[in-house]
């Protein structure tokens, strides 16, 4: 089966990157046997179940061992083997199992609430041959049919991620100026699959460049689970947040035990993908343009929702909008020049200001392995020529990641990537420093408080552990 994980998370042939059967350490509680009864034969059954003959040739069922994506992500182990691992917290049925409780349960009832990505919304939007905003309302017509409460929209999120990726890029570079070298590069901490490989096969060397900015699906979490559930006197627990997101990488995310909070519930506690999106529609028989539009959920009541984005691609514009914040803070240049230079490939661009002849930043992006492998050996060695790095482990970005859907047995690929990327270009951009859900989340949440601990997070080296069966002989 081709994995539908990132590249960094899908490698074969890397010493830390292999079968679970091999080298999961996750420990197995055994419980002890009364006397007279050791294990003996074992077999298996018609349904493919397992059972064992004690010393009495008495047979009995044996459990499986259920492995979560907190074990594999609280080990080295075979977190790139995560395809065949048994996932059990992040799937369309456990969504629907989360809906039905609530219908048995009246009294104990989840309040619901899914957060749709904009390159999603792109990626339907292709598929139906409709508008963004079209697609936008239907989705929020169908949560709503299944049984959600709220619909919202990550760009909301997002704008906090990047006005934070700024003030980051900021610290970091008056820390640089004043003799600390090891400030720069920052690298974005936004893609689940990077930080997954930074973690597992750079450790100590590539984790104090990274940014502990959340993502925007994170971001989000943070809303949904500490400020929404304050401001409709719920505890954590009591709400459901699904994420729909373009990658499956982000069920990773959502699954690290940095993103519990301290009343243990997840700030996300499910993530699905565009393609699972439509499996659950059609799994009722129904299509999603046979849904009626309806009005687009409010975060504030008294805020319509808009549709809108962010310039600098389809992966949130990080690089673009932490150089051009930078260029006007340090250098006074209101609109610097974005001229971009594609260097080996479209997924390896480089963006410089230049005052006077002089280099005063240099940012990159870095799209997909190959380009990762480029980048970071330049950064543990200390001769990285960038000041910032996007780095995102899926090539062309999160409007082409594993969860967005693919291009029909008639169509070509990368036409299709066009096509979602024209798109997702076509919604107006506007400036998150003007944003008004920014301005309200900062007065009655953030407090203007810039380091919230709700708008960060960290990350953590992870040892590789030594196993004989890793020996390429």
């Amino acid at each position: 089966m081709a994995s539908v994980f990132s590249g960094p998370l899908a490698l074969t042939d890397l010493d830390d990157f292999i079968a679970p059967s091999q080298e999961c350490i996750k420990p197995v509680p055994a419980p002890r046997l009364p006397p007279g009864k050791k294990t003996g034969i074992i077999k298996i059954d018609d349904d493919g179940s397992y059972s064992a003959l004690n010393d009495l040739g008495e047979s009995y069922k044996l459990e499986k061992v259920s492995i979560t994506l907190d074990d594999c992500l609280a080990c080295s182990g075979c977190i790139t083997s995560a395809e065949s691992v048994l996932i059990t917290q992040q799937s369309q049925h456990e969504v629907f199992k989360v809906l039905a409780e609530n219908q048995a349960h009246t009294d104990e009832r989840k309040y619901m609430v899914a957060s749709i990505s904009p390159q999603v919304r792109a990626s339907l939007a292709v598929k139906y041959g409709t508008s963004i905003e079209e697609v936008a309302a239907k989705l929020t017509s169908y949560f709503h049919s299944i049984g959600f409460d709220l619909v919202l929209d990550t760009t909301v999120s997002r704008e906090l991620s990047l006005l934070q990726s700024c003030k980051d890029f900021m610290e970091r570079k008056e820390r640089f100026d004043k003799g600390d070298k090891s400030a720069l590069p920052m690298l974005t901490g936004i893609c689940p699959g990077w930080v997954c490989y930074a973690e597992k096969s750079h450790g100590e060397h590539i984790i104090p460049h990274i940014s502990k900015v959340k993502s925007s699906q994170q971001m989000m979490g943070s809303i949904v689970k500490d400020f929404l559930a304050k401001r409709r006197n719920l505890p954590p627990s009591q709400i459901y947040h699904v994420a729909v997101m373009p990658c499956y990488d982000k069920k990773l995310e959502a699954s690290r035990p940095d993103f519990r909070s301290e009343f243990d519930t997840r700030d996300v506690d499910c993530v699905i993908t565009a393609g699972e999106v439509i499996e659950m529609i059609e799994r009722r028989g129904q299509h999603l343009m046979e849904y009626e539009s309806c009005d687009l959920d409010r975060l504030f009541e008294d805020l319509p929702t808009e549709i809108y984005s962010h310039s600098g691609g389809g992966s949130g514009g990080y690089l673009e909008h932490v150089f051009v914040h930078a260029a006007q803070a340090l250098y006074g240049v209101d609109s610097p020049p974005l001229n971009y230079t594609v260097k080996r490939n479209k997924d390896l661009q480089e963006l410089t200001l230049n005052i006077e002849g002089e280099k005063k930043l240099k940012f990159a992006l870095a799209y997909g392995f190959r380009n990762i492998q480029n980048i970071v050996p330049k950064v543990k060695q200390k001769r990285c020529p960038y000041d910032f790095v996007e780095v995102m482990a899926c090539p062309s970005g999160c409007l082409n990641g594993g969860g967005q859907l693919s291009a029909a047995a008639d169509e070509n690929s990368k036409e299709l990537l066009s096509k979602v990327t024209d798109l997702y270009n076509s919604v107006a951009s506007r400036d998150p420093k003007e944003s008004r859900y920014v301005e309200r989340l900062n007065l009655e949440w953030l407090e203007g408080n810039s380091t919230h601990p709700q708008l960060l997070t960290q990350y953590h080296v992870l040892e590789k552990i030594d196993n004989p069966l890793t020996i390429k002989w």
